[in-house]
């Protein structure tokens, strides 16, 4: 409950900005004038929509999350019996009692995000761009979907025209790292070394847990380069290294680079994905323990509940990861897999963001679909209308057999007589 009230309490912020923008004259003249021609925005944020209708021009979406869910739930179809709602950390292969609770999941989980945009972002689509505007179809008139996700990272679904996979665009060839950086690296010896980093966000956790991570590094022979900004661990192992910040690209990309210890932010994930190096997850909020059971279904990473480590767990799954080839050979089938194409992830959303700079938009790639109510989606109006005609037809034909078989009885009755 918490968190839904600091979500919603977020998107009326933003909603509020959405505003003071739009009544700025004279921003929104500048804006105008500058004879934009695209929209790029992400919708896990409102507003940008708006905006591209406001100035009138193609709008883009660098996405996986919207303000109405996960990017494939909210414009193609999603037969929940083989997707996993998101947080549910279900898998394509469910069993029925899965299947049920992946369905409740579904239906609470829209109303839970309905409760938590909608009150801040309807009313400014009714107040901008007239009542009859439907907000959903709104949210869903983007010309380009730039998904920030693949079939490498994810279960394989349905898809839509206008959605172009862009996973891993982030990610790059390691450059080399800093001379003293790369001397510690080296000292690793066969060993390798261990990455862990929880993301910007995240910079620092209760002392008894951090504890109990430093002393699980200590146990090992690898070297470990940990981002960490709180506190020194009292039992920190000569073979740690603390951070306040540590290239990560070019970390991973390293050829000594044995696992990563990661919170399983997207962006890590598929560095982790592209480099080959597998994961021992600490999935904390969001969409990190999704991200990560997905890799972990995979045979790619080990996965540690925070509310559960210990030292020895936490060790535990170090070791799994480091000497268990299986974790390493399936990321790097993983990394084969996701390289494995004609052009860059970066490159096709250059490609697609020009594209419709030079066609106005691309609503050719837009489903009729998105326009039409569930009911008329689903041919629910058609299946009620046949099975309307089918029983017409049914008590036409009983009322006939019925009437006839009365009238033969009346017959045989005469004859009696």
């Amino acid at each position: 409950m918490e968190n839904m009230e600091q979500f919603s309490e977020f998107h009326k912020k933003l909603s509020e900005m959405v505003v003071q923008m739009f009544e700025d004259k004279d921003l929104m003249k500048s804006f105008r004038d500058a004879n934009y021609d695209l929209v790029l925005a992400d919708p896990g944020i409102g507003g940008g929509e708006m905006l591209a209708r406001l100035l009138k021009v193609p709008l883009v979406y660098n996405v996986r999350w919207t303000i109405q869910g996960e990017g494939h739930f909210v414009i193609a179809p999603s037969p929940l019996s083989y997707i996993p709602f998101t947080a549910t950390e279900l898998t394509d292969k469910m069993t029925f009692p899965q299947r049920v609770r992946n369905f409740l999941s579904y239906f609470t989980g829209l109303y839970t995000l309905a409760q938590i945009t909608e009150p801040h972002y309807r009313p400014l689509v009714s107040r901008y761009f007239g009542p009859s505007v439907d907000y959903k179809q709104f949210v869903q008139d983007a010309d380009i979907w730039l998904m920030r996700t693949d079939f490498i990272f994810d279960f394989p679904r349905p898809t839509m025209p206008n959605m172009v996979y862009i996973a891993g665009f982030q990610c790059k060839p390691p450059k080399p790292l800093p001379v003293d950086l790369e001397e510690f690296v080296q000292s690793s010896g066969d060993h390798g070394i261990i990455i862990m980093s929880l993301g910007t966000l995240i910079a620092t956790l209760p002392e008894d847990i951090t504890e109990d991570i430093a002393a699980a590094f200590a146990l090992l022979p690898q070297k470990v380069l940990w981002r960490y900004t709180g506190k020194r661990p009292a039992n920190l192992g000569n073979n740690t290294l603390l951070m306040d910040w540590l290239p990560q690209n070019d970390l991973l990309g390293h050829p000594k680079a044995r696992a990563f210890v990661a919170h399983g932010g997207t962006n890590g994930v598929q560095e982790a994905i592209y480099h080959g190096v597998p994961i021992v997850g600490l999935p904390l909020v969001f969409d990190q323990p999704d991200n990560l059971s997905k890799i972990s279904a995979r045979g790619a990473a080990k996965i540690v509940d925070f509310a559960t480590i210990t030292r020895s767990t936490f060790a535990d799954a170090l070791r799994a990861v480091l000497y268990n080839s299986s974790y390493r050979e399936t990321m790097q089938t993983l990394s084969r897999l996701h390289r494995d194409q004609p052009m860059k992830p970066l490159d096709r959303a250059v490609f697609w963001i020009e594209y419709c700079i030079r066609n106005r938009g691309a609503p050719h790639l837009k489903a009729e679909s998105l326009k039409m109510s569930w009911f008329v989606y689903h041919s629910v109006d058609v299946i009620a209308t046949l099975l309307t005609i089918a029983l017409i037809f049914t008590f036409f034909c009983v009322f006939i057999v019925k009437s006839l078989c009365k009238m033969m009885c009346r017959v045989k009755k005469a004859k009696r007589e």
